[in-house]
């Protein structure tokens, strides 16, 4: 089984070909950048220090600014009578691992 572990946009991935994963938002126009860390080929085990050169990854975003389920925030204060409701909706990329080499 081939994978790697990946750092995208501060966040680290285990990624493996033909995933799909969510990552933070992006532009437009701006194409994700993954930094390889780890390459697990079946029993070939390479460690970045900290990164890996010779490793690269083929991604293809599927969908921009896909939205997550909504989260509430309440704030409450007893015997005061203050009430507050807040709803946050996370937004994300999905992208497509295609080629791991």
């Amino acid at each position: 089984m081939k994978y790697a572990v990946i750092k995208i946009k501060g966040k680290q991935y285990r990624v493996k070909e033909g995933d799909e994963i969510l990552i933070g938002k992006l532009k437009k126009e701006e194409k994700p950048q993954a930094d390889v860390l780890l390459m697990v080929d079946e029993k070939n085990v390479k460690i970045g220090k900290p990164l890996l050169q010779d490793v690269s990854i083929k991604l293809k975003v599927l969908k921009q600014e896909e939205k997550q389920k909504k989260l509430h925030v309440y704030k409450f204060k007893a015997k005061s009578r203050y009430r507050r409701k807040q709803g946050f909706r996370q937004v994300n990329t999905r992208v497509l691992v295609e080629n791991i080499s």
